[in-house]
């Protein structure tokens, strides 16, 4: 089997801890373990965990508070896995096979086609309009989902645009999904990161196909813990199961600890107010300087998640601006070509502020030589 590259993640790992400003990041600033552990005694009682094996589907402590946010889940429909990542690489590599269509929303963070095209699936991208606000045509997703269609994939809220999809786009997949027996995979990794604090509506329990990955790698400010999960199906997820014993097999037993601690309700509200609270104070240093740069870019706002997704109104390419960006500036930002989109760039603002604004600035300064560049060339044919 050829495995298809997955360039952002290798792009990324590459250069995100040699650059000096690093506003490529999806997440928000993340928590210590003594911010998420305030308990002394509780503290010590992990400190004095046994270094073991845990319950390789996670333990039942655990899946019963992941229930909590999927209404009529239960601890059968949960599957514990190492980040939201290999949620979703389990999730394919169990439905999907070689000849299958695969249905998938785009832009979007590109792992879930990646696998599907390695693995010898057929992937038909299911477009978010602009001019929408980053929603679906109902006509196209009745156009794209076939009945050939074996799963259809979702990101709700979107990386890179920071939509959250309406009621009605998302009716819309699953209506058509059960018209012609798809699957919905609908990653939700940045639900509870949304500005108003209204928690984005689940696609749990809107069509007995449906499979919801997350975790807390976005929303939750711990992705060091490398906590995820499937929902889905009790005899799915069991045979999901199957698959990950061929995987990292388990969670460690200390992000099995520490993630039950971070999703008891009262801490999870805590953190989840924080998280919108550094989303909200962030994009307000965000927003002006969009505006301070003129009819440069085009930016719908998010509604969720630290990343502002900008199209700029110049014929530069994003891999070239984003290179030298690095190499001029020593600073790193991600190109739209990643997800599918040139002309566009993703900038995670949900860090510290001095290095967002810092950032920011060097931004403004490349996009001023640029400018002088491109005058330059032309004056010059």
């Amino acid at each position: 089997m050829k495995i298809k590259p997955f360039t952002l993640e290798r792009w990324q790992s590459i250069w995100e801890n040699q650059v000096g400003i690093n506003l490529s990041e999806s997440g928000v600033h993340p928590l210590t373990v003594e911010e998420l552990v305030t308990d002394p005694s509780e503290l010590q009682r992990i400190l004095r965990q046994p270094l073991g094996y845990p319950q390789t589907n996670g333990s039942e402590a655990l899946r019963a508070r992941v229930t909590e946010l999927y209404p009529g889940a239960t601890a059968q429909n949960v599957l514990m896995t190492s980040g939201c990542s290999e949620a979703n690489f389990v999730a394919i590599w169990g439905l999907v096979e070689p000849g299958d269509d695969v249905v998938f929303m785009q832009p979007n963070y590109m792992q879930i086609s990646g696998v599907a095209e390695s693995i010898g699936a057929t992937v038909t991208p299911l477009w978010l309009r602009e001019a929408s606000g980053w929603q679906v045509d109902a006509s196209e997703v009745r156009q794209a989902i076939t009945s050939r269609t074996k799963l259809v994939a979702v990101c709700n809220p979107n990386n890179p645009t920071g939509a959250v999809m309406s009621k009605d786009a998302m009716d819309a997949v699953c209506e058509r999904a059960g018209e012609v027996g798809a699957w919905v995979l609908s990653d939700e990794v940045y639900r509870g990161a949304e500005f108003e604090g209204n928690l984005t509506p689940t696609m749990w329990g809107k069509y007995e196909r449906v499979l919801c990955t997350a975790g807390l790698s976005k929303a939750y400010s711990l992705p060091g813990l490398r906590t995820g999960w499937i929902v889905g199906p009790a005899d799915v997820v069991d045979r999901f199961w199957g698959v990950h014993d061929y995987t990292s097999i388990a969670i460690s037993m200390l992000t099995d600890k520490l993630a039950t601690i971070a999703l008891e309700a009262g801490k999870r509200h805590w953190i989840l107010d924080r998280t919108r609270r550094i989303l909200r104070e962030n994009y307000a240093i965000v927003k002006p300087w969009i505006n301070a740069q003129g009819d440069l870019f085009r930016h719908v706002p998010p509604q969720a998640g630290g990343i502002a997704w900008l199209g700029y109104n110049r014929p530069w390419s994003a891999d070239v601006l984003v290179e030298e960006l690095r190499k001029r500036k020593d600073m790193l930002l991600v190109p739209g070509t990643q997800f599918g989109m040139d002309q566009f760039l993703r900038i995670g603002f949900a860090g510290g502020k001095e290095q967002l604004k810092r950032g920011l600035a060097l931004l403004a300064e490349l996009l001023t030589e640029f400018e002088i560049e491109s005058t330059a060339a032309r004056g010059a044919r």
